[in-house]
Protein backbone atom coordinates (compact mmCIF):
# COMPACT_ATOMS: atom_id res chain seq x y z
CA UNK A 1 0.00 0.00 0.00
CA UNK A 2 1.17 3.49 -0.80
CA UNK A 3 1.43 6.22 1.85
CA UNK A 4 0.55 9.83 1.13
CA UNK A 5 -0.60 12.98 2.89
CA UNK A 6 -4.29 13.87 3.06
CA UNK A 7 -4.65 17.64 3.36
CA UNK A 8 -7.59 19.13 5.26
CA UNK A 9 -8.34 22.67 4.08
CA UNK A 10 -12.05 22.84 4.86
CA UNK A 11 -13.35 21.94 8.32
CA UNK A 12 -16.29 19.66 8.89
CA UNK A 13 -19.44 21.25 10.34
CA UNK A 14 -18.60 19.82 13.80
CA UNK A 15 -15.03 21.23 13.67
CA UNK A 16 -16.36 24.59 12.51
CA UNK A 17 -18.91 24.72 15.37
CA UNK A 18 -16.24 23.75 17.91
CA UNK A 19 -13.99 26.62 16.80
CA UNK A 20 -16.78 29.24 16.65
CA UNK A 21 -16.94 30.02 20.41
CA UNK A 22 -13.18 30.56 20.57
CA UNK A 23 -13.18 32.81 17.53
CA UNK A 24 -10.31 30.78 16.15
CA UNK A 25 -9.73 30.04 12.52
CA UNK A 26 -9.60 26.40 11.46
CA UNK A 27 -5.96 25.42 10.96
CA UNK A 28 -5.28 23.58 7.71
CA UNK A 29 -3.53 20.33 8.42
CA UNK A 30 -2.49 17.04 6.95
CA UNK A 31 -2.65 13.40 7.97
CA UNK A 32 -0.63 10.46 6.76
CA UNK A 33 -2.94 7.94 5.09
CA UNK A 34 -2.58 4.67 3.24
CA UNK A 35 -4.08 4.34 -0.23
CA UNK A 36 -4.41 1.48 -2.68
CA UNK A 37 -1.77 1.53 -5.42
CA UNK A 38 -3.13 2.14 -8.89
CA UNK A 39 0.25 1.13 -10.26
CA UNK A 40 2.55 -1.59 -8.94
CA UNK A 41 5.54 -0.66 -6.82
CA UNK A 42 8.74 0.01 -8.76
CA UNK A 43 10.50 -3.27 -9.46
CA UNK A 44 14.10 -3.57 -8.31
CA UNK A 45 16.58 -4.58 -10.97
CA UNK A 46 18.51 -7.49 -9.41
CA UNK A 47 21.69 -6.33 -11.18
CA UNK A 48 21.28 -2.72 -10.01
CA UNK A 49 18.84 -2.54 -7.05
CA UNK A 50 19.94 0.93 -5.83
CA UNK A 51 16.65 2.81 -6.00
CA UNK A 52 17.93 5.89 -4.16
CA UNK A 53 21.18 7.31 -5.52
CA UNK A 54 22.78 10.34 -3.95
CA UNK A 55 26.06 12.20 -3.92
CA UNK A 56 26.97 12.60 -0.26
CA UNK A 57 27.41 16.20 0.88
CA UNK A 58 29.81 17.49 3.51
CA UNK A 59 26.78 18.17 5.76
CA UNK A 60 25.63 14.53 5.41
CA UNK A 61 29.05 13.33 6.50
CA UNK A 62 29.80 15.84 9.27
CA UNK A 63 26.39 15.51 10.96
CA UNK A 64 26.17 11.76 10.37
CA UNK A 65 22.66 12.25 8.96
CA UNK A 66 22.01 11.40 5.32
CA UNK A 67 19.28 13.71 4.01
CA UNK A 68 16.73 11.97 1.78
CA UNK A 69 14.06 13.68 -0.30
CA UNK A 70 10.36 13.32 0.44
CA UNK A 71 9.54 11.66 -2.90
CA UNK A 72 12.29 9.03 -2.59
CA UNK A 73 11.24 8.12 0.96
CA UNK A 74 7.54 7.79 0.14
CA UNK A 75 8.18 5.86 -3.10
CA UNK A 76 10.98 3.50 -2.06
CA UNK A 77 10.85 3.18 1.75
CA UNK A 78 7.42 4.05 3.19
CA UNK A 79 5.73 1.92 0.52
CA UNK A 80 7.19 -1.14 2.29
CA UNK A 81 6.59 -0.02 5.89
CA UNK A 82 3.42 -0.29 7.95
CA UNK A 83 1.28 2.81 8.42
CA UNK A 84 2.15 2.79 12.14
CA UNK A 85 5.90 2.91 11.47
CA UNK A 86 5.47 5.69 8.90
CA UNK A 87 3.21 7.68 11.22
CA UNK A 88 5.76 7.39 14.00
CA UNK A 89 8.50 8.86 11.78
CA UNK A 90 6.23 11.62 10.43
CA UNK A 91 5.25 12.52 14.04
CA UNK A 92 8.94 13.18 14.76
CA UNK A 93 10.05 9.96 16.45
CA UNK A 94 13.26 8.12 15.64
CA UNK A 95 12.95 4.59 14.30
CA UNK A 96 16.13 2.64 14.94
CA UNK A 97 17.30 0.62 11.97
CA UNK A 98 19.98 -1.65 10.59
CA UNK A 99 22.15 -0.77 7.59
CA UNK A 100 24.00 -3.44 5.62
CA UNK A 101 27.04 -2.05 3.80
CA UNK A 102 27.44 -4.06 0.60
CA UNK A 103 30.34 -2.02 -0.79
CA UNK A 104 32.59 -5.08 -0.39
CA UNK A 105 30.18 -7.76 -1.57
CA UNK A 106 32.41 -10.58 -0.34
CA UNK A 107 32.13 -9.40 3.28
CA UNK A 108 29.09 -7.19 3.95
CA UNK A 109 29.07 -5.24 7.23
CA UNK A 110 25.93 -4.73 9.36
CA UNK A 111 25.58 -1.54 11.37
CA UNK A 112 23.15 -1.40 14.28
CA UNK A 113 23.63 1.14 17.09
CA UNK A 114 22.12 4.28 18.58
CA UNK A 115 23.69 6.19 15.65
CA UNK A 116 21.73 4.21 13.04
CA UNK A 117 18.14 5.48 12.81
CA UNK A 118 15.54 7.04 10.53
CA UNK A 119 13.73 10.30 11.40
CA UNK A 120 11.88 13.28 9.98
CA UNK A 121 14.09 16.16 8.88
CA UNK A 122 13.44 19.82 8.08
CA UNK A 123 11.12 20.94 5.29
CA UNK A 124 9.61 17.59 4.27
CA UNK A 125 12.92 15.75 4.16
CA UNK A 126 13.94 12.65 6.09
CA UNK A 127 17.25 11.77 7.74
CA UNK A 128 19.00 8.43 7.93
CA UNK A 129 21.44 8.41 10.83
CA UNK A 130 24.58 6.80 9.43
CA UNK A 131 27.38 8.18 11.63
CA UNK A 132 29.10 4.81 12.24
CA UNK A 133 28.92 3.85 8.58
CA UNK A 134 30.13 7.23 7.26
CA UNK A 135 33.17 7.11 9.56
CA UNK A 136 34.10 3.48 8.93
CA UNK A 137 33.55 3.70 5.15
CA UNK A 138 35.72 6.85 5.06
CA UNK A 139 33.07 8.78 3.11
CA UNK A 140 34.01 11.99 1.32
CA UNK A 141 31.82 14.73 -0.14
CA UNK A 142 30.60 13.89 -3.66
CA UNK A 143 30.99 10.12 -3.17
CA UNK A 144 27.94 8.57 -4.86
CA UNK A 145 26.02 6.11 -2.73
CA UNK A 146 23.14 3.75 -3.46
CA UNK A 147 20.43 2.84 -0.97
CA UNK A 148 17.29 0.72 -0.87
CA UNK A 149 15.00 -0.94 1.67
CA UNK A 150 15.22 -4.73 1.78
CA UNK A 151 11.81 -6.04 2.81
CA UNK A 152 12.87 -9.61 3.62
CA UNK A 153 15.54 -8.62 6.14
CA UNK A 154 13.96 -5.31 7.23
CA UNK A 155 17.21 -3.42 6.65
CA UNK A 156 18.58 -0.58 4.60
CA UNK A 157 21.03 -1.83 1.97
CA UNK A 158 23.89 0.57 1.25
CA UNK A 159 26.74 0.67 -1.24
CA UNK A 160 29.35 3.21 -2.31
CA UNK A 161 28.77 3.30 -6.08
CA UNK A 162 31.48 5.79 -7.02
CA UNK A 163 34.29 7.39 -5.03
CA UNK A 164 35.28 10.99 -5.66
CA UNK A 165 38.72 11.29 -7.22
Amino acid sequence: MKKTYYYKFIPTKAEEDAEKPNGAIFPAGRDLVEIRDLYPAPVKDPMNPWQIKKAATSTDIITGKLMLHHNDVFEYIFRHWSLEMCSSVVAGHKVYAVISDLTDESSPIRYHSENIYFEKGPQDTFLLGWMDLARKANMNPKDVIGLYWENRSGTFQFKVLHRRN
